[in-house]
């Protein structure tokens, strides 16, 4: 009987964090399509919102670990979800604040208080989805066991992910439509209330089911230093946590830089299509769902194909993908669906280039899950303290978009790629080499 309810707890608390796994996707891809207006209005701020929301890591990565340990998994995971809720309606107040109150000028333009509200909403999210984060990935690695069981798990969690990935930039870009001079976040307001809707009804969801706690049977021993400095002396977790910076970067980059492409006009560098920030939105789903079919696959065969294989073959892969696109000329044109106000769903003709990056999805799908599970792999005792760790360097996901979007407002946004190819590379390495756990005479129980 005692085994049984054992079991019928675990079920329930898998299914408790793959819930909280699509929601962390549907807060952090609200980011890109808000970007899109603000970038209408001050034209050096498409990537801010996505900055101060992945900026929040940085800050909260690492008390994030320390409250797994201090308060328990189901504790943290609540409290993120009260955040999530503050951030969201912080962010519903830049549409009914401050737009007409100047604060300070930047680049010749006035910049409003709404704006400022905005990204402060963005940087609250930013805290509610680290805490998130940094429960649900070793709670899904730990209750499979670790190894490929545990990354099959982290894969299935990760196609509701990428599932809610999918919705999001489709349901803001057929809200925002065409971008104009008068869009503005009150056009998407009722978005932002579904969010603050699920968000309050998971928590009491949440509230009321009794999951396990990984971490009551692990003593904290030494200070707070010594026990974040533990995880860093096992070279494939400090090189994983390199590698969780470079992908998130990745994930981010890739659909963002494309939106943008086919939105802007030819005179920045775009594309410049008709209602593009809807048509864009809606290709940019197509990336979401690919890493949901990836993903998915991935989750039916890691049990029995090793994750450093699929981390190899993924990483070529995509490398492959973006240099072709890079080198493809614009003026090679395929259909691919979409979405504008005027047609409805509907096929329209883009650059070929946009199907080579959007097949990408497939790739960086199992990387997250790739990456982590094998830099966590034999940590024991220390890993969630290494998670508390990963998710500081999930600020990558603000950093390196923002770097790729300076690149490509000045070089070019296919152009801007190239970055994106580079930190694939480093993921190759650590597939091959880094992830090898050559630290095994450290004690981790």
């Amino acid at each position: 009987m005692e085994t049984k309810n054992k079991q019928n707890g675990a079920i329930i608390a898998i299914i408790t964090m793959m819930f909280l796994f699509a929601m962390i996707s549907f807060v952090t891809n609200l980011a890109a399509p808000f970007g899109l207006i603000w970038g209408n209005e001050y034209n050096w701020a498409g990537m801010m919102g996505n900055l101060m929301n992945f900026l929040a890591y940085l800050f909260m990565g690492i008390p994030a670990g320390k409250m797994l340990i201090n308060y328990g998994y189901k504790k943290t995971a609540l409290i993120a979800l009260a955040v999530g809720v503050v951030g969201i309606f912080v962010q519903y107040l830049s549409s009914v604040v401050g737009s007409n109150t100047a604060i300070f000028t930047f680049q010749e333009q006035a910049v409003n208080l709404n704006f400022i509200i905005y990204l402060l909403g963005a940087f609250i999210c930013g805290f509610c989805v680290c805490m998130l984060n940094t429960v649900v990935n070793p709670m899904l690695n730990l209750l499979g066991g670790g190894g490929n069981r545990g990354n099959q798990l982290i894969q299935t969690g990760g196609t509701l992910n990428s599932l809610s990935g999918t919705l999001t930039p489709l349901f803001v870009g057929a809200l925002i439509g065409q971008v104009s001079d008068k869009t503005a976040m009150s056009d998407v307001t009722p978005l932002l209330f579904i969010a603050m809707a699920v968000f309050i009804a998971s928590f009491f969801i949440l509230f009321f089911i009794a999951i396990p706690e990984p971490q009551d049977n692990v003593e904290s021993k030494g200070g707070f230093l010594e026990e974040i400095v533990a995880p860093l002396k096992f070279r494939h977790c400090m090189l994983g946590i390199i590698g969780i910076f470079f992908y998130v970067g990745i994930e981010i980059g890739i659909p963002s830089q494309l939106t943008f492409y086919l939105s802007k006009s030819a005179a920045e560098g775009g594309v410049g299509l008709e209602n593009g920030a809807a048509i864009g939105g809606a290709i940019a789903a197509m990336y979401w769902m690919l890493m949901l079919v990836g993903r998915f696959s991935s989750s039916l065969i890691s049990g029995k194909v090793s994750t450093r294989t699929q981390m190899i073959t993924v990483s070529i892969t995509a490398i492959t993908l973006l240099v072709i696109a890079i080198f493809l000329p614009s003026s090679n044109t395929i259909s691919m669906p979409g979405y504008s106000v005027s047609d409805g769903f509907s096929m329209f003709a883009v650059p070929t280039k946009c199907l080579f990056i959007v097949l990408c999805g497939l790739c960086t799908s199992v990387m997250w899950g790739g990456i982590f599970n094998l830099a966590v792999e034999g940590l024991g005792k220390y890993t969630a303290v290494a998670s508390g760790l990963f998710m500081t360097m999930v600020v990558g996901g603000g950093i390196m978009p923002l770097i790729q979007n300076l690149i490509a407002t000045s070089a070019g946004y296919i152009t801007s790629y190239w970055l994106v190819v580079a930190m694939l590379g480093y993921l190759f390495f650590y597939a091959v080499v880094g992830s090898k756990n050559v630290n095994k005479d450290i004690k981790v129980d």
